[in-house]
């Protein structure tokens, strides 16, 4: 067996996220405590009190997500965990992956999305934008049918090679939608998002994320870790970092990053963090290997046997 760690990105957050896991560990509260510290707020009040509308803002979102799912992480390894093989993440869940992996350490990294988050919010007001996933198009219909629209509109997230999520102006989302379910999607679902990630209105985002990402140290990643902008894993430095800031305008390429995976020789994999999106998109993708979700401790406990 060969493990492969995937790591959820926003929209997995919820009020009490792993809060039964939270009650086995000391890592969940040491490590929401540390975030508390650098952010000068109540992290882990956040987490598991809410207000969701609070939670939900992507500046709160990215480092609780991040904290928790790193905390989950290291809860595995200590309870003696098999270690992955190979990591990835999905969007923000990349941040996390490459903090699991060592090339950033844990505080830097809570600063990082942090202002990530506030960086990606100013870029685009809020209402401004949108993002909806289509269900049963593939990626040329999809693409084909946002070419056809005046507004700003483009595929951002290729999940599966049945589920596109598209993003953009919400005149431009909503134009798109009515023609993909004119073209025959299956089921269109709006995202409840603050901003429109992966599409060119982030292009403004750049420079702001390029200086946060200088001011911070980078180290070779322990594992593998697969990058949502080529679907490849990196090793080098410097184009880890210039991937994050591709990924911030660019399309998440979950779909080609979870098939380079199972050649890569993954066969189990564990969805490290909050819900199951992961879980369900790897067996859309490939059913010939195994995923489950451990973040409830039920399931933490059978993965773990």
């Amino acid at each position: 067996m060969s493990v492969g760690f995937i790591f959820p990105g926003q929209g997995s957050q919820e009020v009490g996220m792993l809060q039964d896991l939270q009650f086995e560990s000391t890592h969940f509260e040491d490590r929401l405590e540390e975030a508390s510290a650098i952010l000068g707020m109540d992290l882990g009040e956040l987490v598991n009190e809410g207000p969701l509308d609070r939670l939900n803002q992507t500046e709160i979102t990215q480092p609780a997500l991040l904290c928790m799912s790193v905390a989950l992480y290291e809860y595995w390894v200590a309870e003696g965990g098999e270690l992955p093989s190979a990591m990835a993440g999905h969007s923000l869940g990349e941040y996390s992956a490459l903090t699991a992996a060592g090339v950033f350490s844990f505080a830097d990294a809570v600063k990082l999305v942090h202002e990530r988050g506030k960086i990606m919010q100013q870029a685009v007001p809020v209402g401004s934008g949108s993002m909806c996933a289509v269900l049963g198009l593939d990626l040329e219909k999809v693409q084909s049918v946002c070419n056809e629209i005046s507004e700003t509109v483009a595929p951002a997230n290729l999940n599966t090679p049945t589920q596109i999520v598209i993003a953009g102006t919400v005149a431009g989302v909503e134009k798109a939608s009515a023609a993909l379910e004119e073209a025959g999607a299956r089921r269109l679902v709006p995202l409840a998002v603050s901003v429109p990630s992966h599409c060119e209105l982030m292009s403004s985002t750049i420079e702001g994320v390029s200086e946060l990402l200088d001011s911070i140290s980078f180290q070779v990643p322990s594992v593998p870790v697969f990058q949502n902008v080529d679907a490849s894993p990196q090793s080098d430095i410097e184009k880890i970092r210039q991937n994050l800031i591709d990924q911030l305008s660019s399309p998440v390429r979950w779909s080609d990053t979870f098939t380079n995976m199972v050649e890569f020789g993954c066969d189990q994999f564990f969805e490290c963090g909050p819900g199951r999106a992961l879980t369900g998109m790897a067996r859309q993708i490939d059913r010939s290997v195994s995923a489950s979700g451990i973040g409830k401790l039920y399931d933490f406990l059978a993965a773990l046997e």
